[in-house]
């Protein structure tokens, strides 16, 4: 085999909270993290010239080693010891910069796909502990699904399918700071924080309902000071009938859940005439 097509799929954030900040600079958080059915696609070719060559559908995006698939072909190359070169097109179908964990699933489907094509035979474990020294979302893209993500993100525990829906999801042209969002993020007694545990009960007993009730992203408490049109998309969204409306990620994207089709077609096609310079996207959750 000299090449391999795969597919790296979105995450939204069901909830998310911060624990603390950790002596290392980094947050310990408690996430419940969601495919989407919305995929970058990656094609990998096996070359004879020794070299990681990156090619992509967006003129931005760097192609040398600032680049998160780049880095993450390095790294299984030198950690296998494996001689050879590649080719990588990256068709950009997720928004980028967008909470959408775009860039670690690419490197995750990347990992997915240089296993398979050398016949290296790593498991999901081995190929997450790889994924961790890249960034802490590429574990999660890997694994994919329903799952509670802690520590700095890396700790993961598989949950229950979340419940069949329809999300639309919308990306103003912002760029958010995650280094801002979580720098300016403040922990004290008087922080309210999600209830992730009634999430999981929520998801355990298939009730999409009483999960809409509790969802909720503690760092929109940042972001939407900073940038008031994510609290006007979310207003959006649930004056269209989404039984719930949060961002995801440290923004900007932002998406509703909607438990019925014919509502969810209804908002996409209105939003996307409406909102001007706006991404909007129909989707739905995905499961491997």
């Amino acid at each position: 085999m000299d090449y391999i097509n795969v597919n790296a799929y979105a995450k939204i954030n069901i909830g998310l909270d911060v624990l603390r900040k950790r002596p290392d600079g980094y947050h310990d958080v408690s996430m419940i993290m969601q495919t989407i059915d919305m995929y970058d696609k990656i094609n990998i070719n096996k070359n004879n010239k020794s070299t990681i060559n990156i090619k992509t559908n967006l003129f931005f995006l760097p192609n040398d080693s600032r680049n998160i698939v780049y880095k993450a072909a390095e790294l299984f190359f030198n950690e296998l010891d494996i001689s050879g070169g590649i080719n990588i097109n990256i068709k950009k179908n997720i928004p980028v910069s967008a909470g959408l964990a775009g860039g670690s699933a690419d490197a995750a489907a990347t990992l997915l796909g240089l296993n398979h094509l050398y016949k290296c035979n790593l498991s999901a474990s081995d190929l997450m502990e790889l994924g961790v020294k890249i960034g802490a979302d590429v574990p999660y893209c890997i694994l994919k699904g329903t799952a509670l993500s802690e520590g700095i993100g890396e700790k993961l525990t598989p949950l229950k399918p979340f419940p069949d829906c329809y999300i639309v999801l919308v990306k103003p042209p912002i760029s958010v700071s995650t280094k801002y969002v979580y720098g300016n993020l403040v922990l004290n007694d008087k922080t309210n924080h999600p209830n992730i545990k009634m999430i999981i009960e929520a998801i355990n007993n298939n009730d999409l309902c009483a999960i809409s009730n509790h969802m909720d992203n503690i760092l929109e408490n940042v972001t939407i000071k900073r940038y008031p049109v994510i609290q006007q998309i979310k207003e959006k969204l649930l004056k269209q009938n989404a039984i719930a409306s949060i961002m995801s990620g440290s923004g900007p994207s932002v998406y509703g859940v909607f438990d019925n089709y014919d509502l969810a077609l209804n908002s996409y096609n209105t939003l996307k005439s409406s909102l001007k310079h706006m991404d909007v996207f129909l989707s739905k959750p995905y499961w491997p």
